[in-house]
């Protein structure tokens, strides 16, 4: 699988991404273990999780698997902390709870240093520069090797990148930020996607086949065993059910077929190949689909197919976006 340069940085990942949102929930050791051979195989390198992902047990599974599965040097482990379980704090980007996050991480995991440590999300209560610092502190002691953010609004982004680049005293360089991007969602190209690109950040795209809906498995109704069906997933697939969201798989559907490739195919190397992304993370329920999301590593759109995409599924952004001086 071809590798990229995570931002500007020397880091490199491969340009599929595993993710392991549901290990250790609905996804056992067993088809982890599988899941995550498959993916090395491929020549995948990039594993992403979080300390919440499970309630700590997707680092856990993860971990049992590094050197008796796959060896620890040949993945590039990504984890994030920051989200807590408290209804009057969702997120907690303090130095003391974000250091100590990482070691329980680094615990689960049963490694000495994470790849890439990530900041959850924004945490309006507590000054940034404190949380910066304790991605400092993370990187100048070896317990993670390159950080980066996730969830961040554009100016957030801005705000951390530049800090990063400018404030006084030894700084680790933002090199990535995680947020949703796909063509049912495209929210990130108004602001956050022309910072990550002006900051050298990059952008590591999560669902990228819109919760599964770009797949086609919707089309004829909430297929029994798929994430739609689920109790616990079922409200997250919902948003994407819609009939703006219809029209749009429906288009990818058609450049499927004229490609004689699946939708999923099409939607996956569609925001695999957006500028400033360098990895889109695709969380597969077992080896089938993940080796089908894999195939994509063959697979260019025609620029004619891109640019139909594109239109079908442009987000509707107004001022300060248009360029007024045309009016």
């Amino acid at each position: 699988m071809e590798q990229r340069h995570l931002g500007r940085t020397g880091l490199r990942v491969s340009r599929i991404g595993l993710g392991t949102l549901t290990w250790g929930r609905d996804t056992d050791e067993h088809d982890a273990a599988e899941l995550l051979k498959v993916f090395w195989e491929a020549g995948g390198t990039l594993v992403d999780t979080a300390d919440v992902y499970g309630d700590g047990e997707a680092e856990y599974v993860l971990g049992q698997l590094i050197e008796g599965l796959v060896p620890r040097r040949d993945l590039v482990i990504s984890t994030k902390a920051g989200s807590v379980a408290d209804p009057d704090r969702r997120f907690d980007g303090s130095r003391g709870h974000l250091l100590s996050a990482l070691d329980a991480s680094l615990a689960r995991l049963g490694t000495d240093y994470v790849d890439l440590w990530q900041v959850h999300a924004f945490d309006p209560h507590t000054p940034l520069e404190e949380t910066l610092q304790a991605l400092d502190l993370a990187v100048s002691t070896g317990r993670a090797r390159y950080a980066g953010v996730s969830n961040f609004c554009g100016w957030q982004l801005a705000k951390a990148a530049t800090w990063q680049l400018s404030a006084p005293g030894p700084r680790t360089r933002i090199a990535s930020t995680q947020m949703e991007y796909s063509l049912l969602q495209r929210g990130v190209e108004r602001e956050v996607l022309p910072a990550a690109l002006d900051l050298g950040v990059g952008l590591l795209p999560s669902s990228p086949l819109g919760r599964g809906v770009l797949t086609g498995k919707y089309r004829g109704g909430t297929p029994a065993g798929s994430r739609g069906a689920s109790e616990h997933l079922a409200p997250f697939v919902a948003p994407y059910l819609d009939d703006t969201a219809s029209g749009i798989v429906d288009a990818v559907q058609t450049a499927a077929d004229g490609l004689a490739v699946t939708p999923l195919q099409v939607a996956l190397a569609w925001v695999r190949d957006r500028p400033g992304v360098a990895a889109p993370i695709v969380g597969a329920r077992n080896a089938q689909q993940l080796t089908a999301a894999l195939s994509v590593e063959t697979l260019s759109l025609p620029d004619e197919i891109c640019r139909a995409l594109d239109d079908v599924s442009a987000p509707v952004h107004h001022y300060p976006d248009q360029d007024w001086s045309t009016l």
